[in-house]
């Protein structure tokens, strides 16, 4: 499996062992896990490998987003079962964006998902079922990349206590990149799911990620994901009975 190493020139490398390593991101007790962008729109109805997915969604990330997918299945899990609160951010539908633009601007603007019957176009912006929000989650609009922009999300997290923000979904170097950018400005702790975040190009995938990790917050794997929020779960007993 590829990682950010692969990527990284020989100089980079010995910088970072000059360096030395990062020293770990410490969380909070009150965190959100936020899912950005997870509808069909950045995946396609159908599991197919990029390059033909693309010719009816021209935005699908293909199967390395299907199989990100996957593994936010175990994710979104464990945030339930620790009542850990889920916050959904998409796309707002008709509102215009700069990816419509450039696509017409190359003049795709009718190629790709325009050929689909009406109701897979429906889809669009439509979050994907593995994951879908439940009784409880939150699905916010936003008018951006972040997934503040243009919504009551900062409002949301300061009114619930929460302290510590982890991120998943597309696109790494776009969407969730942003989001992490602006939790991190705002003073927000940063988790960043890696195995549940996805991008059209690998290179802007692993190499978002390591820069992210560098500067902004932790990434982590699912089961870290999990463990902690577990560990969240324990701390709330302890505070409930006043140990």
């Amino acid at each position: 499996m590829a990682s950010w190493d692969d990527f990284l020139t020989e100089q980079d490398k010995q910088l970072l062992a000059v360096w030395g390593k990062k020293d770990r991101d410490e969380f909070g007790h009150r965190p959100v896990l936020l899912l950005v962008d997870v509808y069909y729109a950045s995946l396609g109805n159908e599991r197919k490998p990029l390059l033909e997915s693309i010719r009816d969604w021209p935005m699908s990330c293909g199967l390395a987003g299907w199989d990100a997918i996957d593994r936010m299945i175990s994710l979104v899990a464990a945030a339930r079962e620790h009542d850990i609160p889920i916050v959904y951010v998409r796309g707002m539908r008709n509102f215009p964006s700069d990816s419509t633009r450039v696509l017409e601007r190359g003049g795709k603007k009718n190629r790709g998902i325009d050929r689909l019957p009406s109701e897979i176009r429906a889809l669009e912006y439509e979050i994907v079922a593995e994951v879908a929000p439940k009784q409880g989650d939150l699905l916010l609009e936003k008018t951006a990349p972040s997934a503040f922009a243009g919504t009551p999300l900062l409002h949301y997290l300061r009114q619930t206590g929460v302290d510590t923000v982890i991120v998943c979904g597309e696109t790494t170097s776009g969407c969730v990149r942003a989001a992490v950018l602006d939790a991190q400005a705002l003073r927000y702790r940063v988790g960043i799911v890696g195995e549940c975040c996805f991008d059209r190009i690998e290179a802007s995938h692993w190499i978002n990620l390591f820069d992210m990790h560098q500067k902004y917050g932790e990434v982590i794997d699912v089961q870290t994901t999990a463990d902690y929020f577990a560990s969240v779960a324990h701390w709330r007993q302890r505070e409930s009975m006043g140990t």
